[in-house]
């Protein structure tokens, strides 16, 4: 019997990681954090949806060629569903459905775990955790450059700075009236928008013979890319984004087109600037998709970005940028052995109340394999409760082997400089 977990799929593990490959929940967490922090920051509120939805949510937008790409069935209901690929059409409907109880602009994040089945490859699997963040209601390209800041003071929380990525920034306007000129009449635009978005993935000759249907050529396309001006829409973006210092992060690059068809102005992505991996991030404005999903009800321009965690913990692991993650306790506290542990678990108790994050053995052992046991953890701290009754604990310091007797009152404090690192001393030393 095989049990293993499905192909492209995760299992996520608490520090210490059992080996290299494995993948830290509490790396995990901290990019949440630093992502929610920053969300917050710029005033969006967090929002969800259902990871299971209607199948033609989907294919309304994409087409039935997306359903080759999905984790499909039909349910007991004889409903077709599907696990979400992605959060904006789910975030559309809500925001249509619900806009008028909202003052605009309406700012909102995510973090959704998101399906796809597709081959995987470095840096692409078969689920990930993405970063949503969108702006509805707002035509104004101030809007398009907070988004585009947002997406930087994402990255730069985490440590990364303008020596390791790039925004790169184009226009699909621009891009749809290069189409409009050298296209042969009745050709797909979607067909040749995803081939210049795959253009630096496959082969020269694959992206000729796509572009070939529709009258274009790669050289016309490449010499489009290199001498291409910014739009007045993007001059004003970067001016904006200049104005708050972050110039250093972002370029024109039209080799930036994002293949799904309902980006309807600006568009941008991500990148290392090493180029090992994949797009960090991408989005864009589409000011048409509220009023497709909503059937006309609501029309309300939309813009955003997503971010997935894929990439983003491989490119943190490669600059050496993830913390090192300690034990889920700060303070181990002793039992002695043969006596009463009443009070040391009301000592447990006690801190457990006062926000300390405090482990204990379950079954009595003898004091150096409870400090083995702390130290195996990676505690910071040791306490044992000094007898029944006087409400004073020895503790050590398990980093400087410093000993100190303090009341139970001053155990919170000296965690907190455990936690800091401070060396103040708190109590008297022992001996």
């Amino acid at each position: 019997m095989n049990l293993d977990h499905l192909p492209g799929f995760r299992e996520f593990y608490p520090a210490p990681l059992p080996a290299n490959e494995s993948w830290s929940l509490d790396a995990r967490r901290h990019v949440f954090e630093a992502w929610r922090r920053v969300a917050v920051r710029y005033g969006f509120r967090e929002y969800d949806g259902p990871p299971l939805e209607p199948l033609e949510l989907y294919t309304a937008k994409s087409g039935d060629e997306i359903v080759g790409q999905l984790f499909n069935f039909t349910d007991k209901g004889d409903r077709a569903v599907s696990l979400r690929p992605e959060m904006t059409p789910t975030l559309a409907r809500m925001v249509a459905r619900q806009e008028r109880n909202y003052r605009k602009p309406i700012k909102w994040f995510a973090i959704p775990q998101l399906f796809r089945y597709e081959k995987q490859q470095k840096g692409r699997l078969r689920e990930h955790f993405q970063f949503n963040a969108d702006i509805f209601g707002e035509t104004g390209r101030a809007a398009d450059a907070e988004i585009i800041a947002l997406l930087i003071d994402s990255l730069r929380e985490l440590g990364l700075g303008s020596g390791d990525f790039v925004v790169r920034l184009s226009s699909r306007l621009a891009w749809q009236a290069f189409f409009e000129r050298n296209a042969k009449p009745g050709a797909d635009p979607a067909g040749f928008f995803q081939a210049i978005d795959k253009m630096e993935r496959e082969p020269p000759e694959t992206t000729d013979g796509k572009l070939a249907l529709a009258g274009c050529t790669l050289d016309q396309v490449k010499a489009y890319v290199a001498a291409a001006e910014p739009t007045p829409d993007l001059r004003e973006i970067l001016d904006d984004v200049c104005a708050r210092g972050l110039s250093d992060y972002v370029a024109i690059d039209y080799s930036v087109i994002r293949g799904l068809a309902y980006y309807t102005g600006p568009v941008f992505e991500a990148f290392d600037r090493k180029g090992v991996f994949r797009a960090i991030a991408g989005g864009g404005r589409y000011d048409q998709l509220v009023k497709m999903l909503s059937g006309g009800r609501a029309d309300l321009p939309g813009l955003g970005f997503g971010m997935g965690d894929v990439v983003l913990l491989e490119l943190l692991k490669d600059r050496g940028l993830l913390p090192e993650f300690g034990a889920g306790a700060e303070v181990f506290v002793l039992s002695e052995p043969g006596g009463s542990r009443a009070e040391a678990l009301s000592l447990v108790q006690w801190l457990r109340d006062r926000g300390c994050a405090v482990d204990h053995s379950f079954t009595p052992q003898k004091l150096d394999k409870q400090i083995k046991r702390a130290v195996e953890l990676g505690c910071l701290g040791l306490a044992r409760a000094e007898g029944s009754g006087l409400r004073k604990a020895w503790c050590r310091n398990l980093r400087t082997r410093e000993e100190v007797s303090l009341d139970w009152e001053a155990i919170p404090g000296w965690v907190g400089e455990l936690r800091s690192g401070c060396q103040q001393k708190i109590g008297q030393p022992v001996g």
